[in-house]
């Protein structure tokens, strides 16, 4: 209605008595004046679709690193399998990479499994952070991490997994979640 209101009030079209949703067009913009186009759009407009050059100014490539367990831990392959495009509102100050899902220990974060998680490359993480976490150097698993004393608990956001709580000395961080990516 807006838009109509607007086009009507700039002389483009005219609303046709007692009949619903009909419109007269009274002039076109290609048969309209520079001026009258000028004067009657003042927002600039972005010109084109999203062609390679506007699609590199939305958006970085980032690596997928391979899989992530969201349930029980898998080994932890670091696998240069594919680049992804990830919006630049996504992307976190620093070294990024994406990891693919696996498992529903996740789930009530809103975590699935065959999600894309987007992580920012870092070894401290603040309580209540979902991170990556390596335990004993060769299982990977993606959890919420809470510090106590020497101790880490790992949280599962499913009830059907258990809370794993470790020596601090076992988990090495290796890095945070910053978004998430789901194809439907």
């Amino acid at each position: 209605h807006r838009l109509i209101s607007a086009l009507e009030e700039r002389g483009f079209v005219k609303r046709l008595a007692h009949k619903a949703r009909a419109l007269e067009v009274l002039k076109l913009p290609e048969t309209a004046s520079a001026n009258d186009i000028y004067n009657s759009f003042s927002p600039s407009v972005i010109k084109g679709g999203l062609d390679s050059e506007n699609i590199k100014k939305i958006s970085n490539k980032i690596p997928v690193l391979g899989r992530i367990a969201a349930g029980t831990p898998i080994e932890a392959i670091q696998q240069n399998d594919d680049m992804i495009d990830v919006p630049r509102e996504l992307m976190s100050i620093g070294e990024s990479y994406a990891l693919k899902v696996e498992g529903d220990s996740m789930i009530n974060e809103g975590i699935h499994d065959g999600d894309t998680v987007l992580i920012k490359k870092t070894n401290l993480a603040d309580n209540g952070d979902i991170i990556v976490a390596l335990v004993d150097d060769h299982e990977a698993t993606l959890k919420r991490l809470r510090k106590k004393g020497q101790s880490i608990a790992l949280e599962s956001a499913n009830p059907l997994h258990e809370t794993r709580i470790l020596a601090a000395h076992r988990v090495k961080i290796q890095g945070k979640l910053t978004g998430l990516l789901r194809k439907y």
